[in-house]
């Protein structure tokens, strides 16, 4: 054979191992030390999973919700993600003990900490001034807030680490500026995903092992590394604007209207609150970006939010399913630990390696191929509700573990992608001066449309009734859901996608 010949056999495969060599260090060649704090509190919201399956279970066996209660409880609950332009607002104005970051992330900590007590206290019964049912609302309020507040500092964050000068004071051209922003939410969703890693196996094993009170106590270890960050590493003081008191004033007073209706028993309450977010968070919205934004990416914006929003409002299965796979197939805490374990490492592996594709591909590209791929991956569950895995395991040898160990492994990569091109646009559009206003509002966004796939969800349950040991209508249910997840979302991006480019 000769040299020539030797050549063209090796030289195709020369360009794939480059890309994959750049698709891997890319986010090591991306990593900066400033990033740090920011990282970390990315890391603990994930590591807060380490609680997660004690207190699945947990609510199984002790609380007396139905999955259709524990959606509308959801519903609630995701409501404090929608006013995040309140933290926002704060944050880039009102300074605490001279801080504007530490301190909210210490209040925040704080927070998640007190949940996690009350949890604790719930299950083991020392904390008793109010039923289980109460105790648990309670809780998941103070975390819900809490990670929200930290959220809202790690987001504006990871705009102010992206510096806009060269050493020597001459501006960045902006394609760099871009880049790294772009590279830092990468960055942020590994942390994330290095957190959900980090516990996900330990999280089954752990409520397998030890009581649920256990379980939330160790869970404390979670605010105590996002004040780690905070404390171990100095925040640059961002930059600070007066009070915008449309923006403030607005989401107080939309705050309290959101609890009166909530403590009020206001007939259709959550879906009054769902419209009035809508409307309210869109004209804050067009309030900042009336100032700050030209007309031409008003424009994109606007479609490219259109169509996260159809992304995102998109319902679940609810409860009720995993009560099914516990009750009917027998998945214990230990199993789900496994899955959850395998999930998280092929999750953080796709946003790894697919990281330098996805910061330069359109959003309405990624968001229609992400949902294609997770229709398609939602046919196992589809099949396990209708226990078709009875047939697979008489005639094929392997059952409904196999299946779900199966569909875990390729759905996991697929699971985080969807966000990094929404919150590289974000983060690129930011205005100085009101970047956690401005990542709080977009976040408020996004999390209205979650609202709405909760409402959706709820509707589903009550539909399709299901409960403790009564699943007869779960394959409809998860049918329903499914086909709903697939039409929503590729409607608006067929009609919206090319103006949100």
């Amino acid at each position: 054979m000769t040299q020539g010949q030797d050549a063209s056999r090796t030289s195709p495969a020369s360009p794939l191992s480059g890309k994959l060599a750049r698709a891997f260090l890319t986010p090591i060649r991306a990593m900066r030390l400033r990033y740090l704090p920011l990282l970390m509190i990315y890391y603990a919201y994930g590591a807060l999973g380490l609680v997660a399956i004690a207190e699945a279970f947990w609510v199984k066996e002790a609380l007396t919700f139905s999955p259709a209660e524990l959606a509308a409880i959801a519903v609630w609950l995701t409501l404090p993600w929608t006013i995040k332009m309140v933290f926002g607002q704060l944050a880039d104005s009102v300074p605490i003990l001279g801080s504007q970051r530490r301190s909210y992330v210490f209040i925040g900590a704080c927070l998640v900490a007190s949940g996690l007590i009350i949890l604790a206290g719930g299950a083991g019964g020392w904390i008793a001034f109010a039923s289980k049912n109460a105790l648990y609302v309670l809780a998941q309020l103070l975390i819900v807030v809490g990670v929200v507040l930290q959220d809202v500092i790690a987001d504006a964050m990871t705009t102010e680490v992206v510096a806009r000068r060269n050493p020597d004071g001459t501006p960045k051209p902006e394609t760099e500026i871009q880049r790294e922003l772009g590279l830092v939410q990468v960055l942020g969703r590994l942390a994330l995903w290095s957190g959900i890693l980090s516990v996900a196996g330990l999280s089954g094993w752990l409520a397998k092992i030890y009581s649920y009170e256990t379980v939330f106590l160790l869970g404390l270890a979670v605010p105590a590394t996002s004040l780690s960050g905070a404390m171990l590493v100095r925040l640059d003081t961002a930059e600070r604007k007066p009070v915008d008191w449309r923006i403030l004033g607005g989401g107080l007073l939309f705050g309290a209207a959101v609890l009166a209706i909530g403590l009020g028993g206001v007939p259709l309450g959550q879906e009054i609150v769902f419209l009035v977010s809508l409307t309210v968070i869109a004209l804050m919205l067009h309030r900042i970006a009336e100032d700050v934004v030209d007309e031409v990416h008003r424009s994109r914006i606007f479609y490219a939010a259109l169509v996260i929003f159809l992304f995102r409002a998109t319902p679940g299965v609810g409860e009720g399913y995993r009560w099914f796979t516990i009750d009917v197939l027998g998945f214990d805490e230990a199993f789900y630990g496994t899955l959850a374990q395998i999930g998280a490492a092929l999750s953080l592996a796709g946003a790894w390696l697919f990281s330098d594709v996805i910061t330069r591909a359109p959003i309405a590209k990624v968001l229609l191929w992400v949902t294609i791929v997770g229709t398609i991956l939602s046919l196992p569950n589809i099949a396990l509700a209708l226990r078709l895995d009875l047939w697979t395991e008489e005639t094929l040898g392997f059952g409904a573990r196999t299946i779900a160990l199966v569909d875990t492994t390729v759905a996991s990569p697929f699971a985080e992608l969807s966000m990094i091109p929404a919150l590289t646009l974000v983060a690129i559009n930011a205005p100085a001066g009101r970047r956690a206003t401005w990542f709080a509002l977009m976040a408020s966004w996004m999390n209205v449309a979650l609202v709405a796939g909760q409402l959706e969800t709820k509707y589903l349950n009550l539909l399709f009734e299901v409960g403790r040991g009564s699943y007869a209508n779960l394959a409809a249910l998860t049918i329903a859901a499914v086909a709903i997840g697939f039409v929503v979302p590729v409607s608006g991006i067929l009609a919206f996608g090319k103006r949100a480019t």
